[in-house]
Formats: C-alpha cells, structure tokens, sequence
C-alpha cells in the first residue's frame, strides 16, 4: 500500500471516529435541552394543551411512550434506538419519525441545495471580477460582499417579496411546488452565504496572484483570463471550499425562517412545528439529520479540496512516517 492511500486511510478512519462523537454529543445536548421546553408531551400525542384529555388519557399516552420512566432511563433507550437505526414515533402524528422526515427531507434537501449552487455561484462571479486589474471592480465587489454577508435572511426575503411578488408581480410569495416558487427562497438563503464565501475566496485570491507560479504561467505566455480561470481561482477557492460544511449547515438553520415566510413545506417548518408541540422524537429526528448532512458534507467537502489542490495529497504523504 502507498504512502498516500495509507494516510487517506487513517485520516478516513478518524473523520470516522469523529463523526460518531460528533453524533453523539448532538444527540446528548438535543435530548437535554429538550427537558427543559416548557409543557406535556403526551399533551401532543393527545392533541395538544386545547385537547382536554383526562388525566387517565394522560398517563395511558405516558405510558405507550415510555415518559412515565426516570429521565436516565428515557436517555438510554433513545441511544439504544438510534444504534438500532429507529427514531421512534412522532408524539403528535403518531408514525414513525422517519417517515415524517421522508415527507419533509426533499423540499429542504432541493432548496439547500439549489441555496449553495447559487451562492458559490455569485461568490465566484465577485471574486473572478475582484481578482482583474480594475481597482473600482475590486472596490465595488468588496462592498457588495460585505453588504451580502451582512443583510439579514428574514429582512432579504420580506424585500424579495414586496419587490418581486407585490409590486412586480413577476413571482409568487409563496410555495407553489413548481421552479417559480423556488426563487425567491433561494436568493433569499443564497445572498447572505455568498458574501461569506466571496470574502473567505477574497484572501486565498491574493495570496494566489503572489504565488511563484503565476509568474511562471505569464512566462510561458498564458493569458491572463487564462490564468485566473486555471490557477488564480482555483487555488483562491479553496478557503471557500473549506466553509462549504458550515455553509450547509447554515442553509438548514436558515430554511426555517425561511419556509416559514413563503409557506413552504419542509424540515424548518416541521421542525417548528414539533418545536410548539413538543414533539420531542421529531425534533430530535431533525437535530440529528442536520449533523449528519454537516458530517456528510464536511467529508465530501475534503475530497473535492484534495482533487482541487495538489498539495492535499504531499501534506498526506508527509504525515506518513517513512520506515
């Protein structure tokens, strides 16, 4: 076995590793955090606090979901539930909480992703303009990266709205299943990560228009659109790269604003929804989707930045010890 599939492998092993605790620890703090949301559960399995159950109901739904045992005890057999691949049952809609995240992974999973196509998109536009000779390109994208990064989700799609949906009436404000109703949540996720990653990308810019090789691409007669598209922006981009895990995970925070302002289904609104009616295996369905989508993605993340930077690879053959 090489040196490099040798190092690929440990490294494997401990992102692995990692992963698990990662898991784990979400897992713990969910589960605590939601002792302490004020009101019944087996209110929800009943219909919630306006359902008027006796308190026979009460301690017969107690029982079926094992709330009536000590919190040590509830702890323990969630972890043993998740070991065993099952999420349990959902309080308020009694089926399982697997099939409730069936329902609403894809609208989130389309709008997350359709979010950071567009932002790497807008980011790569702003730092390809930021990396040409023009001082006021450069002056006016760093304004607008800022501007992006800063701007609140919420208050960016209340604008979208009024603007494009009430005074233009060019796109609906809210879901309508279809692509129109997809874009002005996207834009709405995508601005504020874009400025992000414009002015991460920014910084591995300039350190890349100082790198030897740039000189070397010049000499032997490159262009210079040439040697932003092949060698400036693509080392630039790896800082960005890097933020790609945190990026997504702020794309699942967000999408519950989100969805809720256009009435769109999905994760964030079922979250929220399991949230009031403290429906506490869903949320903890939601919770632990949302560190494995980060887990997932920080991992294939590290694959592309190898295949896009060389230098992975020689910082993997150097973490060998040779014999």
């Amino acid at each position: 076995m090489s040196a490099t599939s040798s190092a690929w492998l440990r490294t494997t092993a401990h992102r692995a590793l990692g992963a698990v605790v990662v898991m784990f620890t979400v897992a713990t703090l969910a589960f605590i955090a939601l002792q302490f949301i004020p009101g019944d559960p087996a209110e929800a399995a009943l219909g919630g606090p306006g359902s008027q159950a006796t308190q026979e109901a009460l301690d017969a739904a107690r029982a079926q979901f094992g709330l009536d045992r000590p919190i040590a005890a509830q702890y323990l057999d969630f972890l043993w539930r998740l070991v065993r691949g099952d999420l349990g049952m959902s309080y308020s809609q009694h089926i399982p909480v697997a099939e409730v995240l069936g329902r609403a992974v894809p609208p989130t999973f389309v709008l997350a992703i359709s979010a950071l196509l567009t932002a790497w998109i807008l980011a790569l536009i702003s730092v390809l303009i930021a990396s040409g000779a023009s001082s006021f390109a450069r002056g006016m994208t760093l304004l607008l990266d800022l501007f992006a990064a800063a701007v609140p989700g919420f208050w960016l799609a209340s604008m979208l709205v009024l603007i494009f949906a009430g005074t233009l009436a060019w796109l609906p404000a809210v879901s309508t299943g279809g692509f129109d109703g997809l874009i002005l949540p996207t834009i709405s996720l995508a601005v504020p990560i874009a400025g992000f990653l414009a002015q991460v990308c920014r910084t591995g810019i300039d350190d890349a228009a100082q790198a030897p090789f740039i000189e070397s691409a010049r000499a032997r007669g490159e262009s210079e659109l040439g040697i932003r598209l092949r060698h400036i922006l693509r080392h630039g981009i790896v800082p960005g790269l890097n933020l790609t895990a945190w990026a997504l995970g702020s794309l699942l925070g967000g999408a519950a604003v989100i969805e809720v302002i256009f009435a769109r289904p999905g994760l964030g609104r079922t979250l929220v929804s399991a949230v009031n009616g403290r429906d506490i295996p869903v949320v903890l369905g939601v919770v632990l989707l949302a560190a494995l989508a980060y887990v997932v993605a920080a991992f294939i993340t590290d694959v592309i930045i190898a295949r896009v930077d060389p230098r992975t690879e020689a910082r993997l053959e150097q973490a060998v010890p040779r014999a």
